[in-house]
């Protein structure tokens, strides 16, 4: 199963898209990156979950290659049963590396299952790890902002502290998409300084290329920014 897999990989390579890929996500060594995209992933994993073997693929943790990872990943998106899902998510999460892998992993059975998922979204941003922190947040994101939002949840990113670039981005990409969508109740977090100032700083950068903010809502966002020294 794995060799069939990485040869299937190494047949779909595409050098230019390996190259751009090495670039744009440094914290993988390139070595591990083949270069095979995102499309034809999504397919490839289509096609694999239907494999009576597959966990045999989904076993052999760590990877070695970066696209086996962006490859489970999407094999866990389309899973249909929660539980499984979440197991074989909570075993994989520790091994995701990259921003790429953790953006991209987005199950769709979890739009059924929102209360149970706050449980274990709360256990993913107090993890301390770089990217289970980043994927917590990103669901918080995904799910939680419209009709299922509490600005309870708020509080549950805004506590986040740390020193990982690709933490903070993600909390400053939720509030600014917080802002988007519940500017009232969101604007107090930001007007109280609620954030560390670069997460905050960078939490206005966004809104304001945001096009759901008015002019208005972003010349005084603008206003807020904090002059860092």
């Amino acid at each position: 199963m794995i060799s069939k897999i990485r040869a299937e990989l190494e047949s779909l390579q595409d050098m230019k898209y390996r190259e751009m890929q090495i670039r744009i996500i440094p914290t993988v060594n390139p070595e591990s990156i083949i270069g095979v995209r995102t499309p034809a992933l999504r397919q490839l994993a289509k096609q694999y979950a239907q494999d009576e073997n597959i966990n045999v693929f989904l076993n052999d943790l760590p990877h070695q290659y970066f696209e086996e990872n962006q490859l489970h990943a999407f094999i866990l998106s389309g899973m249909k049963d929660y539980a499984e899902c979440l197991c074989l998510l909570n075993r994989f999460l520790p091994y995701v590396d990259n921003w790429a892998t953790c953006d991209q992993m987005s199950p769709r059975v979890f739009r059924k299952h929102r209360n149970d998922l706050l449980n274990s979204i709360r256990e993913w941003i107090g993890s301390g790890e770089p990217y289970t922190v980043r994927f917590g947040i990103g669901m918080l994101m995904e799910h939680y902002l419209d009709e299922d939002f509490d600005p309870a949840y708020l509080e549950m990113a805004a506590a986040v502290r740390s020193e990982e670039y690709y933490v903070n981005m993600m909390t400053a990409w939720y509030f600014a998409t917080a802002l988007a969508k519940q500017y009232e109740t969101v604007l107090p977090y930001i007007e109280n300084h609620r954030l560390d100032s670069w997460t905050h700083n960078k939490a206005i950068q966004k809104s304001i290329e945001s096009y759901r903010i008015t002019p208005e809502q972003k010349e005084y966002l603008k206003s807020l920014k904090i002059r860092i020294k």
